[in-house]
């Protein structure tokens, strides 16, 4: 069972920036399309970025285009999210997840595996 453990949320200013990490429990996530999702209150979770286990395809969500940037280190078992120009609309809770079908964790959110979410609060 693949467990992912994300951090690097916190406070942070307009415009600023953060840099979130998903950590995983095992090597075989190499192989996983690692993707994050974020969800703030009352509302719906959102797709927000995913990156191919070969890092050839990444995908990003409309409202975070430009702004957000994903990237991988296998060799750490690790999945990155530089967020940078903030807005206070990102905040929400962060999800980390993965799946070894890119298609299933970008078009249907769905996670083989689901991280406990980390906390971004971006004030105006």
């Amino acid at each position: 069972q693949v467990q992912l453990v994300e951090s690097g949320g916190g406070l942070v200013q307009a415009g600023g920036s953060l840099r979130l990490s998903c950590a995983a429990s095992t090597r075989s996530t190499s192989y996983y399309a690692m993707g994050w999702f974020r969800q703030a209150p009352g509302q719906d979770r959102e797709f927000v970025a995913a990156v191919a286990w070969t890092g050839l395809r990444i995908d990003y969500g409309d409202s975070v285009k430009g702004r957000f940037t994903i990237s991988r280190d296998n060799a750490k078992n690790t999945v990155y999210l530089q967020m940078n120009n903030l807005k206070p609309e990102d905040t929400a809770v962060y999800y980390c997840a993965a799946n070894t079908i890119y298609t299933r964790l970008v078009e249907k959110q769905i996670g083989t595996a689901w991280g406990r979410g980390t906390q971004v609060t971006v004030s105006s």
